[in-house]
């Protein structure tokens, strides 16, 4: 299949999404403030990324811009978003609906505020899947996304549904038209523990059977190391650290990354207090000047204040720090129990 919008078929050897040096700001309370900053992140076509780090470390603004669904107090500053080859931010209005319908799928933290209140459940997957889907068919995708009673939710509005059903009706319509690339946004941060558990099966599964590539945004570390091939840890706008999940977990290569892996809950035993990150994450008006973690970091030298760090290849992953490969960290215990 050609690259839509460009009339060329995709390199093998082209990541299908390709984020490179993207910068975004908001427009917030008279002053601009830098959600991305020079971010970059590859994922192959059929990989699995987990996209972690504090609340404000830009995870939802690249989510968002991977399918240009920023809002209108946002703007793109730099650098570009490809998926499958075609660059996101260029393509004509048509071009990039298409893109969306056929390529790319989108599941959000909160499933009812992603659902229309006016339409039945049926009603709207129709419109994902087209006017000729009977009932049998919506049965089948609601099925796919194991609810107990799918003709019953079909005829169902979403408020009328619980936080996991409707969960399960979102990645039912996300998955309805095979795309290439799901972005998961902390699908599952309102549900509980078990229902979790259970509705990430579900995205997973349904992603491994079509050959889909997942960037889910998270903050839980030990669902993504159990879950996820990749991790991109994000901070101050930047993925400063991005490898094999179980090697960035448990054998960091940053300081970000081997604080937020000591924070962990997974990590605490029963009545020990977890070790919180330092300090507050970083508010940006403009690019940093020097590495953003510096105030936060303990091994920050001079150079970290004035100089931006640049990917740095070691062990099997890029790092964004001035000191890697010296730094005395004590691994950390196993973030996947």
């Amino acid at each position: 299949m050609s690259v839509a919008g460009t009339g060329k078929e995709p390199s093998p050897q082209e990541p299908l999404l390709d984020v490179r040096g993207l910068v975004v700001d908001y427009a917030a309370n008279g002053r601009r403030v830098r959600a991305l900053d020079e971010a970059s992140l590859s994922v192959p076509a059929g990989g699995t990324v987990g996209v972690v780090g504090e609340s404000g470390s830009g995870k939802s603004t690249l989510g968002a811009a991977v399918g240009r669904l920023l809002p209108p107090s946002a703007e793109r500053v730099g650098g570009t978003v490809r998926v499958a080859g075609a660059p996101v931010f260029e393509l004509a209005p048509a071009t990039l609906r298409r893109m969306r319908r056929e390529r790319l799928g989108m599941v959000f933290q909160d499933p009812v505020a992603s659902l229309d209140p006016t339409k039945r459940i049926g009603a709207q997957l129709r419109l994902v899947l087209g006017r000729r889907a009977d009932k049998r068919v919506l049965a089948s995708h609601l099925e796919r996304v194991r609810l107990r009673d799918p003709r019953e939710v079909a005829r169902a509005y979403p408020h009328q549904l619980s936080g996991g059903m409707a969960q399960r009706v979102a990645i039912a319509m996300a998955m309805a038209a095979g795309p290439e690339l799901l972005v998961a946004d902390e699908p599952t941060a309102a549900l509980d523990a078990q229902v979790r558990e259970e509705v990430l099966d579900v995205v997973f599964s349904l992603a491994a059977d079509a050959g889909t590539a997942i960037v889910w945004l998270s903050h839980d570390l030990a669902a993504v190391a159990r879950r996820c091939a990749r991790v991109a840890v994000m901070y101050g706008g930047r993925v400063v650290e991005d490898g094999p999940a179980g090697q960035v977990l448990t054998r960091p290569a940053h300081p970000y990354t081997a604080a937020l892996a000591r924070s962990a809950p997974a990590r605490a035993g029963h009545g020990a207090r977890l070790e919180p990150v330092p300090g507050r994450p970083p508010t940006l008006t403009g690019p940093s000047p020097g590495c953003a973690f510096a105030p936060r970091c303990a091994f920050a030298v001079e150079r970290c204040d004035r100089e931006r760090p640049e990917p740095v290849r070691v062990d099997g992953r890029d790092v964004l720090c001035h000191r890697v490969g010296e730094l005395p960290f004590t691994e950390p215990e196993e973030v996947t129990a």
